[in-house]
């Protein structure tokens, strides 16, 4: 199941995530879904078996994520093993964050 459908099963209690959101225009950087609300993005690290770890192990995606936490930002990021092996402990940091709950 994909994220979100599985976000609303899981949290109809709190806002739906936003997909592909720009959050630092001009730039053209996006984080795969977030809360704007609460200055929370979500990235999905697909690409980890590729050759160099893929495009989430390069200085351009880190300079993304440090520009978005300079600008307040709090992103959660997610392998696709981690979601494939354990979504609901996925879901349940994600719950955490938007709830301000400790673990």
């Amino acid at each position: 199941m994909n994220f979100p459908d599985l976000w609303r099963a899981y949290a109809p209690d709190l806002p739906e995530p936003v997909a592909e959101y720009r959050f630092a225009p001009p730039r053209r950087w996006r984080f795969d879904f977030c809360w704007p609300s609460h200055r929370l993005g979500l990235e999905f690290d697909g690409g980890q078996w590729c050759a160099n770890g893929g495009r989430h192990n390069r200085d351009s995606d880190r300079d993304k994520l440090n520009h978005a936490s300079a600008l307040g930002w709090r992103c959660l990021r997610f392998s696709n093993q981690q979601w494939e092996s354990s979504p609901t402990a996925c879901l349940d940091l994600v719950r955490a964050a938007l709830q301000g709950a400790p673990l």
